[in-house]
């Protein structure tokens, strides 16, 4: 009787099946990623995969090697600056005229912006309709993205006829609506200044001095936004009061309120991780585009670039040269989060980084030249430093500048 032999692997088919398992340990996320992208051709075989960089919606061609638009300088172009009159763009408000309420020069409309290495594409506003049409863009935030909201319109409005266009506000004016009317597109404004619900979400009447935001309610808002395709974001200024921001659990309408306390930075966390849920949960990446506009530099304190103490913006009629200049009210701590929270998004962001150039242009602000709300004493009307706005910027001016890099972004990514 034979004895029965147990089969032996061959020492050669062994090593085999090991090299292919330590391949496959060392580089399987690679080939997940890399054929999980393929889109396989029936009757063709599959080459050598080659992982392509995602086309952005809207893009038609790309920015230059190497070119970072928002690092540049300020020159002086008095042939093409502004890029309109304030007197014949009728949408801008009140508190943005600053030559109807006197000031008494226009050097501050100016200023091009020059990168460094590369050039701005010129604003085209026959190319911006042509790409709105049947479409909508929205802003949401506070009054810094309103004004770039009106300086969008003031750029686009004069090739629609008067009969053609049209701007309403609803919802008790958070949500303002300009319609090109042939076009079938719309650009909007929707105010929301922590993205979130707040206590201060009443466009008209929102100066509260102890400011609430209810935690996880990106929904309250975001319903508003759903079926927009140009989406651009802000939120910044509302969340730097110098203490922390007092988060609610629960509801507005609860008798018995649970509120906590937490960081500046902890919270913006919070509403970036819940603005960025929103965005993938709602937005067709192949057919639809987010922006976000960084914080928008203040200039209240003029020992900071050189001047007197007590000195602001009031008066101010040059830019800052400094090329390191940085405003202390920008907390570095805050595009620290912003960084690392786009960075894990599943959604493309393109994020516009206004925050530098912006803060070379002291000599941009609204000051005291805009309606005032409530009469001035007579104190502050003998010292003007008392009541500048050195936080909202004149039109047209430096938020022209920012739609221009919006329009570099959404077209040459």
């Amino acid at each position: 009787m034979g004895v029965l032999r147990k089969p032996r692997l061959s020492p050669y088919l062994f090593t085999l099946l090991t090299f292919i398992v330590f391949i496959t340990i060392l580089y399987g996320e690679d080939f997940i990623c890399i054929f999980g992208q393929l889109e396989p051709i029936p009757g063709r075989a599959i080459s050598r995969p080659v992982k392509k960089r995602e086309k952005l919606a809207f893009a038609i061609g790309k920015s230059e090697e190497k070119c970072d638009v928002f690092k540049g300088r300020w020159v002086r172009d008095e042939l093409t600056r502004p890029l309109y009159e304030e007197s014949e763009c009728p949408y801008i408000q009140p508190q943005l005229r600053c030559q109807e309420h006197g000031r008494p020069d226009t050097e501050y409309q100016k200023w091009r912006w020059q990168p460094h290495d590369c050039d701005l594409p010129s604003f085209n506003a026959t190319l911006m309709l042509e790409t709105l049409r049947g479409k909508r863009m929205m802003f949401v935030g506070d009054s810094l993205n309103r004004g770039q909201y009106v300086s969008m319109i003031c750029l686009l409005h004069r090739l629609i006829p008067e009969h053609a266009k049209s701007m309403k506000s609803y919802n008790n004016d958070a949500l303002t609506v300009f319609r090109a009317k042939d076009y079938n597109a719309s650009i909007e404004f929707y105010w929301a200044p922590f993205l979130l619900e707040s206590n201060s979400d009443n466009a008209v009447i929102h100066r509260v001095s102890d400011r609430i935001v209810r935690r996880g309610s990106i929904n309250k808002h975001g319903k508003h936004w759903k079926g927009v395709d140009i989406l651009v974001f802000n939120t910044y200024l509302w969340w730097m009061t110098g203490l922390d921001i007092k988060l609610l659990k629960g509801s507005f309408e609860d008798e018995e309120k649970e509120i906590i306390e937490v960081s500046a930075e902890d919270a913006y966390r919070m509403a970036m991780r819940s603005m960025l849920r929103w965005v993938r949960k709602n937005m067709d990446r192949k057919k639809t585009r987010v922006f976000f506009t960084s914080m928008s530099p203040t200039h209240g304190k003029g020992i900071e670039w050189g001047g007197e103490p007590g000195e602001n913006c009031y008066n101010q009629t040059t830019i800052i040269e400094d090329p390191n200049y940085w405003d202390s009210n920008s907390r570095k701590s805050i595009m620290k989060v912003i960084a690392e929270e786009f960075s894990k998004s599943k959604f493309p962001i393109t994020f516009l980084n206004i925050t530098q150039l912006s803060s070379y242009r002291k000599d941009a602000h609204t000051s005291i030249y805009k309606k005032q709300w409530s009469p001035l004493t007579a104190e502050q009307l003998a010292n003007p430093v008392s009541y500048a706005d050195c936080v909202h910027w004149c039109l047209p001016g430096l938020q022209d500048t920012w739609n221009e890099l919006l329009f570099s972004k959404l077209f040459y990514p």
